[in-house]
């Protein structure tokens, strides 16, 4: 069993996230700004911020794995890649580190462009560039520090829900296609994949993309 923190918890990923880590009986805590009235049953709901590093670090500081599960949009916009590079930093060593990244930066094929460079929509490019700067920081670490980070489908969000199937394919870098073309995880299928990386490492210090 892990002792796991997400942050940004009570979010769409965030919460599958900490619904399935919950299921499969580890210690989870969700910090967030604000505790939801509706809550999973054996979660610990704190409030705290990604903009406040040391009060954050005073209530997680017995985690053995920190989620961040930001979205980088309306008034977080252009702060949550440094206050995610600040955090790290600051983290004891052996904490291991997972990021609920954008689609916009996985790869459209094993030898092209990210996502976010092939017809991307304008209006999603700055929150995608924030997560793909996210995603540079940790590259950048030369700390030796264990991380992960997971680009969700295209289709991935709370407006196409979708259900818990267990099961989901893993493209490495590149984002995972169905015969059509069509690229979705449901928000629970997100959730079993940030979890079964953390019971079963595969991709240290490695970024992936998940999908149906």
């Amino acid at each position: 069993m892990s002792r796991i923190v997400v942050i940004g918890g009570t979010g769409y990923a965030g919460s599958h996230i900490v619904r399935e880590a919950v299921s499969r009986g580890h210690s989870v805590i969700s910090v967030a700004r604000s505790v939801p009235a509706e809550r999973v049953e054996g979660a610990v709901y704190l409030e705290g911020n990604i903009l406040d590093v040391p009060g954050l670090l005073e209530q997680i500081d017995e985690a053995e794995v920190v989620i961040q599960a930001l979205s980088p949009r309306g008034d977080m916009v252009g702060k949550v890649r440094p206050a995610t590079a600040e955090l790290v930093a600051a983290l004891p060593e052996n904490v291991r580190v997972g990021v609920v990244g954008g689609a916009g930066g996985s790869l459209i094929a094993p030898d092209g462009p990210r996502l976010i460079d092939s017809g991307f929509p304008e209006e999603f490019k700055a929150e995608a560039s924030e997560a793909i700067g996210v995603l540079e920081d940790l590259q950048a670490d030369t700390s030796g520090r264990d991380w992960f980070f997971i680009h969700p489908a295209g289709g991935f969000g709370n407006w196409a829900p979708g259900e818990r199937t267990g099961a989901y394919r893993d493209g490495g870098p590149v984002m995972v296609t169905d015969d059509n073309g069509d690229s979705y995880i449901s928000g629970p299928d997100l959730g079993v994949a940030f979890v079964d990386e953390i019971e079963n490492p595969r991709h240290s210090r490695e970024n992936f993309a998940v999908g149906y």
